[in-house]
């Protein structure tokens, strides 16, 4: 595969909260990533390791007392500069759709979900006339697999299933070059958790020409990013530790981090062990590693902050987007390549 060229370009992307009393919370530190045209990148980690806020920060919708640096470039638009105006008539729903990790709310409450849809489909696209809108929201229901006989009901009367996949189903309707899914599986069964991700990941197949599609999911469903994604980025402490293929991720070498194999090791079908230890607090981050007091690999070089090292790709990865970084670990004593039956031992 050729390489291909990045929809949105994250380089240096650091948010601080100014607190009471002087005190700063590091949510996100030194984050470089990029989403390629036709891929999916997932983000994963933790609760509370800082990938919310990094969505948050794409969307201009950090509080107040936040304090953004770097760049997010989503083509020529930097998001991290961009103003009000801007996010509200140019990005959301137009260059980015959000799949909100809490629907409830993010709907209106007043309103049905299908005066909802109407409404956005009329905002984003070029249909016009009461019947098309009609035929318009529904069709856009059917996609996130939103049934059909709900679209009069309010968001309180859905259970919080149907009010994710109505979230789903107006963050397709603008057929936005970037989808920011945050927890998209939340409160979904698992047959319904493979039928809205196989949806995002069509939407992200459907690039073609000079139309480019590209989704970044967060999530904590290491069986959905297994199913639909590229390539894997894991969050510890507000940085990103590894930058993998999914191939080799969740095959053969496996994750190169401690933290990140833990997080697989954790997985019923695999070792099933959790763990040990709480991840450190944002606002008293360590000098040196983040996750040294969980880990047991740690020495002392591990008082030193370790810096992010390229991994060699294996035969069957897929390249990067042009210009992005390759595959790459934030550890002093990252995991050989092992055969994947000694992995999951």
């Amino acid at each position: 595969m050729t390489e291909r060229a990045p929809v949105l370009s994250v380089r240096g992307l650091s948010v601080r909260f100014l607190m009471p009393g002087g005190r700063r919370v590091a949510a996100v530190t030194d984050a470089h990533f990029d989403v390629a045209a036709g891929e999916c990148l997932a983000l994963i980690g933790e609760s509370g390791c800082g990938k919310s806020v990094l969505a948050s920060a794409l969307l201009g919708l950090l509080p107040g007392n936040a304090r953004t640096a770097g760049a997010a470039l989503l083509g020529d638009l930097d998001l991290l500069t961009a103003d009000e105006r801007t996010f509200a008539r140019t990005v959301r729903g137009r260059l980015i759709g959000l799949v909100p990790q809490s629907p409830a709310a993010h709907l209106t409450p007043v309103r049905t979900i299908r005066s909802q849809l109407e409404e956005t489909v009329a905002e984003l696209t070029d249909v016009r006339g009461r019947v098309a809108l009609r035929e318009a929201a529904e069709a856009a229901a059917e996609r996130a697999a939103f049934p059909v006989d709900h679209l009069d009901h309010h968001p309180h009367e859905l259970s919080g299933g149907l009010a994710q996949r109505a979230a789903t189903a107006l963050a397709l309707v603008g057929d936005a070059p970037l989808l920011l899914a945050d927890e998209p599986t939340t409160g979904l069964d698992r047959d319904l958790v493979d039928r809205t991700v196989d949806e995002l990941r069509r939407h992200v197949d459907n690039t073609t020409g000079d139309r480019s599609r590209a989704l970044l999911m967060i999530t904590h469903d290491l069986a959905a990013a297994e199913r639909i994604a590229d390539r894997i980025a894991v969050m510890y402490a507000g940085r990103i530790v590894e930058l993998a293929d999914a191939t080799d991720f969740f095959g053969t070498p496996g994750p190169r981090h401690p933290y990140s194999r833990g997080l697989l090791d954790a997985l019923p079908d695999r070792a099933f062990t959790p763990i040990p230890g709480l991840p450190p607090e944002l606002g008293a981050l360590p000098d040196g590693c983040a996750f040294a007091a969980r880990c047991d690999r740690v020495t002392d070089a591990c008082d030193a902050l370790p810096p992010l090292t390229a991994v060699p790709p294996s035969s069957d990865t897929v390249p990067p987007p042009a210009g992005a970084p390759a595959a790459t670990v934030a550890c002093h004593h990252p995991h050989a390549a092992l055969t994947e039956a000694a992995d999951r031992a």
